[in-house]
């Protein structure tokens, strides 16, 4: 039996991050609804996706990075 090692960290991974997105929006955002109302939390929702732009600026350059990096060790 083999095991890809490399493929179930990566999975791993990926699943941490969507549960941590998840937990923040639904916990964070449902907490501000809760206590402040319905406007705060759209508005909270908004600042949430606003905070996460550059998170996800820094995942696409390193993920370019490493595609580049990847093509050029083929060739």
């Amino acid at each position: 039996m083999s095991r890809d090692l490399r493929r179930y960290t990566h999975q791993t991974n990926v699943r941490l991050a969507i549960g941590a997105i998840l937990l923040l929006f639904i916990v964070g955002d449902g907490l501000i609804y809760m206590i402040y109302g319905r406007g705060a939390a759209v508005l909270g929702f908004f600042c949430l996706l606003l905070g996460l732009g550059p998170i996800v600026l820094v995942w696409l350059a390193l993920a370019i990075i490493d595609w580049v990096v990847k093509r050029a060790d083929q060739g």
